[in-house]
């Protein structure tokens, strides 16, 4: 068993696709029609077959949006992505004017830093202190 695609809750996909592939950088793998939505992924370009990340929408589901809500009120991430140098990651996204919440922060083995995606979420990225 593998993990093969991960999402991520959106309010608005078409809005979440941009954050995500203009802003972080991920490329878009998929993009299937499927009713009213689609099936939209993206992929990091350094993994182009690897791991999804699905631009779920939620706008219909009342429980993914309390569950969004609550998270975001206690500033908790609801995913993270794992940077090479989060220092400069965190310098390069601010310039682009992206909100974080939480700045570069040392944890113990990892450096961690927290921003809102736009998208009704609050994202962790993450360095591994020996990388």
């Amino acid at each position: 068993m593998k993990i093969t695609v991960t999402g991520v809750a959106v309010t608005d996909q078409e809005k979440a696709l941009k954050f995500y592939t203009e802003i972080l950088g991920f490329i878009k793998k998929q993009d299937i029609p499927i009713g009213e939505h689609r099936w939209l992924t993206v992929v990091s370009p350094e993994s182009p077959d690897g791991v999804e990340l699905l631009l779920e929408p939620n706008g219909e589901y009342p429980a993914m949006k309390a569950l969004k809500e609550s998270l975001v009120a206690d500033g908790i991430p609801f995913t993270m992505f794992e940077v090479k140098d989060i220092h400069a990651e965190y310098a390069r996204l601010k310039d682009l004017g992206v909100q974080f919440t939480v700045e570069p922060t040392d944890v113990g083995t990892t450096i961690v830093a927290i921003f809102d995606d736009t998208c009704g979420n609050l994202i962790q990225m993450y360095q591994l202190k020996d990388s």
